[in-house]
């Protein structure tokens, strides 16, 4: 019991209980690799965590992982690979927003999404776009925040639910959860940790999200 007592205790807000809604959240998941938070997302659903569904998976990278897993659960996975539309950005997140729409998604996941998104996106889907990120923010923002982590020595790191806005990693955050960085971590070993309490704290953060901006 002390040792759930602590772990609870890294996670802020807290929440023993998500959000339930009369009718279920209507999910459109982005992801560039190889879906961990994705899947996690669905187990959450599964298990009655999260009302909710998704209704489709966008993916832009050809080998990417995330689409085997969309597979096993019978999602939808869409391929839209940024690298056709080359200097065009406007024109991908309009095929991104025509794709999400076309399958009556609602709210927007960005679960390991390695793109900025633009204004198209945001318009369409206000208050209703949402991106995970492996640090505390505002510390570490960008690609790199793992390793920014670690190579400014800090000792706690950890993860950061929030609304996507027009800067990178910048809106309003939802959810944070702590991690301790350790004296012989790596990238690899501190992110494999992190990604532990992303996945505790994604489905959370949806639903809160839901509660406090739906009417908005």
């Amino acid at each position: 019991m002390k040792t759930a007592a602590i772990d609870r205790s890294l996670v802020s807000p807290e929440c023993d209980r998500y959000p339930q809604f009369t009718e279920p959240l209507q999910l459109g998941v982005m992801a560039s690799g190889s879906g961990g938070n994705f899947e996690s997302l669905l187990e959450a659903i599964a298990a009655g965590k999260l009302h909710a569904r998704i209704n489709a998976l966008i993916y832009n990278n050809p080998g990417a992982k995330v689409a085997a897993r969309a597979q096993r659960w019978g999602i939808p996975a869409i391929l839209l690979n940024h690298r056709d539309y080359k200097k065009r950005r406007q024109e991908f997140d309009a095929a991104i927003v025509e794709t999400l729409k076309e399958h009556g998604v609602q709210w927007v996941i960005m679960a390991g999404w390695m793109r900025i998104v633009t204004e198209i996106i945001l318009s369409a889907f206000p208050n209703r776009v949402i991106n995970i990120h492996p640090s505390l923010l505002p510390s570490f923002r960008g690609i790199r925040g793992i390793e920014d982590a670690l190579e400014a020595r800090v000792k706690i790191t950890g993860c950061t639910v929030h609304l996507a806005d027009l800067e990178v990693d910048t809106g309003p955050i939802l959810v944070q959860a702590a991690v301790p960085v350790l004296p012989d971590d790596t990238p690899e070993t501190l992110h494999a940790r992190i990604q532990i309490q992303e996945h505790r704290i994604l489905p959370q953060a949806i639903a809160l999200a839901a509660q406090q901006y739906s009417a908005l």
